[in-house]
């Protein structure tokens, strides 16, 4: 069943063994990234496959090595990547036992199941340590394996609400506004393959696994960075800002005669560089503007120049000019513009794999590679 050889012997984790127990997308992208790390994954389905692979439009169509045509939601190859399938119906007697002899022959279990689902099948992290004392068995869950939610499923909209996210996102006379991406799950999966790769450097001190517990509500919270010091040290709840930054003044986005820029100059020397391009060197000795705790108090009244200012400018020009001062700023880019960037290019960051795009984990090594040698995997594809 297992790989006889890596799919990458340069990968970093080539040679790992991981069993995917996962749906929908904070524990697949977690086995995503281990993938793309060397590890042989191997996603473990009911007959009725992973959710995603029906969250379309867009869909996909493949044809897999019967002729049989596979229409696939998009969605699901974002987070399924490397990875190898097979079918397995808990209740059957025959899957239960293949899926738990992989287990006994694995490094890694990655699951997502309802807190304590798993126990009534032997799938829990007790039963499979039992027979794999050296088993890293990572637990997503919505709110953590202890505490008065943890029975509780977890969603991303509704983990970004109770997070806090939403309380610092949006204008501030606006509504609070969900992140674009599903922050919570994709955050999720990220700690998780931290958590793991931390777990297995551990086994080989000890020579024994773990359980590392995982919820997208706890790795939520963590993300909260300033702004939950910010509540911390005064007990005040930070305001939502919009573009503006509460502790950096200039910050934000500002309109150009075609369209809108990002200014971004986060110290007193980048800030009079910025006025030497906009043509407002006096407000460098202004007294409301010469520290930054001065230019954001008055951060209103500084932007208010600013803007007066860049009206006058093109978006390009003005990028430009900003980059050849050492001014950071930056565009607003659609989709289209992200992936003809020169510099995303030039890093690779989109790959084609069995005619199927995507967008490859962000690692660089100078003494290994990823491993992107596959597409994600037809429901039930135990390919080579």
């Amino acid at each position: 069943m297992w790989l006889t050889e890596p799919r990458n012997p340069n990968a970093p984790l080539a040679g790992l063994k991981v069993v995917e127990l996962a749906r929908v997308l904070a524990g697949p992208f977690c086995g995503q990234i281990l993938a793309d790390l060397g590890a042989d994954v191997i996603k473990v389905e009911s007959p009725e496959g992973d959710g995603t692979r029906a969250w379309g439009p867009p869909w996909v169509e493949r044809v897999d090595a019967a002729g049989t045509v596979h229409r696939e939601a998009a969605y699901y190859h974002a987070c399924n990547r490397g990875k190898r399938s097979i079918i397995a119906d808990f209740s059957a007697a025959d899957d239960l036992a293949r899926v738990k002899a992989l287990i006994t022959d694995g490094d890694v279990v990655i699951e997502n199941f309802k807190t304590g689902s798993l126990a009534k099948f032997g799938l829990d992290y007790a039963s499979c340590a039992n027979g794999n004392p050296g088993l890293v068995y990572c637990s997503i869950t919505g709110f953590g394996l202890t505490g008065p939610r943890a029975h509780e499923a977890g969603y991303d909209f509704v983990v970004q609400g109770m997070s806090g996210f939403m309380s610092l996102t949006g204008e501030p006379e606006g509504h609070p506004v969900k992140m674009g991406i599903s922050i919570s799950d994709l955050s999720t999966g990220v700690w998780a393959a931290n958590g793991i790769q931390a777990a297995l450097l551990m086994r080989a001190r000890t020579g024994r696994g773990q359980q590392v517990d995982i919820s997208l509500m706890d790795s939520s919270v963590a993300l909260l960075s300033n702004q939950a010091t910010y509540f911390l040290t005064t007990g005040q709840n930070p305001p939502r800002m919009g573009n503006a930054h509460a502790q950096v003044a200039p910050y934000g986005m500002f309109a150009v005669s075609d369209g809108h820029v990002i200014l971004a100059p986060a110290n007193d020397g980048l800030f009079h560089k910025l006025m030497d391009v906009l043509g407002l060197r006096h407000l460098s000795t202004d007294p409301r503007f010469i520290a930054n705790g001065d230019r954001t108090a008055n951060a209103k009244a500084l932007d208010a120049e600013i803007a007066a200012a860049t009206a006058g400018w093109t978006k390009q020009s003005l990028l430009d000019a900003c980059h050849a001062a050492g001014v950071p700023a930056g565009p607003i880019n659609r989709l289209d513009e992200v992936f003809a960037d020169p510099q995303v290019a030039a890093r690779g960051l989109r790959v084609d794999l069995g005619g199927m795009p995507g967008v490859r984990s962000p690692f660089v090594f100078s003494e290994a590679e990823l491993a992107l040698d596959r597409p994600s995997p037809i429901h039930g594809e135990d390919g080579p």
